[in-house]
């Protein structure tokens, strides 16, 4: 139980930490964070963090796991895109028009928001079963993992360091959690 949650928690604070950061309102900036092999490896990043925690989560909780799962299920077809199908397009000449339809289709995006506030409602009722400042930590940093989106870089950098630390303390904490009863 420890080591899958703390593995995620490095996941997390990689995410946004190898993440190239171009001015990508710019063709050259577009082409050269999305086209960089860094951009595929930060976002798997995030994929396998979000996995690790859905799976990790069931020793604590099977509701909190079940609902975070769900979440993770509707974010990952984005995070897809956002990292396979905008490293392919990285170097068209018309990426930002083909970056724009990739993010802002709408059925994309609302997929995306309901998974990722699908996701923070399963750490919130993690948080609220287990009452311990890891747990509410966790629940902080999922709450906030989609307005993060809309800030700068160092933001960004700064809530997967959240997350990060969030995940670490809320596995090592675990010790003092009783682990959800199995079903017979």
């Amino acid at each position: 139980m420890r080591i899958p949650l703390s593995v995620a928690g490095v996941l997390f604070l990689l995410y946004p930490a190898l993440r190239p950061w171009e001015d990508e309102t710019t063709t050259a900036g577009a082409a050269a964070a999305m086209g960089a092999t860094a951009w595929v490896v930060a976002h798997l990043c995030a994929m396998i963090g979000f996995i690790v925690v859905a799976v990790a989560l069931l020793q604590f909780d099977r509701t909190a796991a079940t609902v975070f799962w769900i979440g993770a299920g509707l974010t990952l077809p984005y995070y897809g895109a956002e990292d396979f199908g905008l490293h392919a397009i990285a170097h068209q000449p018309n990426i930002l028009d083909l970056a724009e339809d990739v993010r802002y289709n709408p059925f994309a995006m609302t997929m995306f928001g309901l998974g990722l506030l699908t996701m923070a409602a399963g750490a919130i009722i993690l948080a609220i079963r287990l009452r311990t400042v890891p747990a509410i930590l966790f629940a902080v940093g999922f709450g906030l993992f989609l307005p993060q989106f809309f800030g700068p870089p160092a933001l960004r950098i700064g809530h997967g360091v959240l997350l990060a630390v969030a995940c670490v303390w809320l596995a090592w904490d675990a010790k003092r959690v009783e682990p959800a009863p199995v079903p017979a």
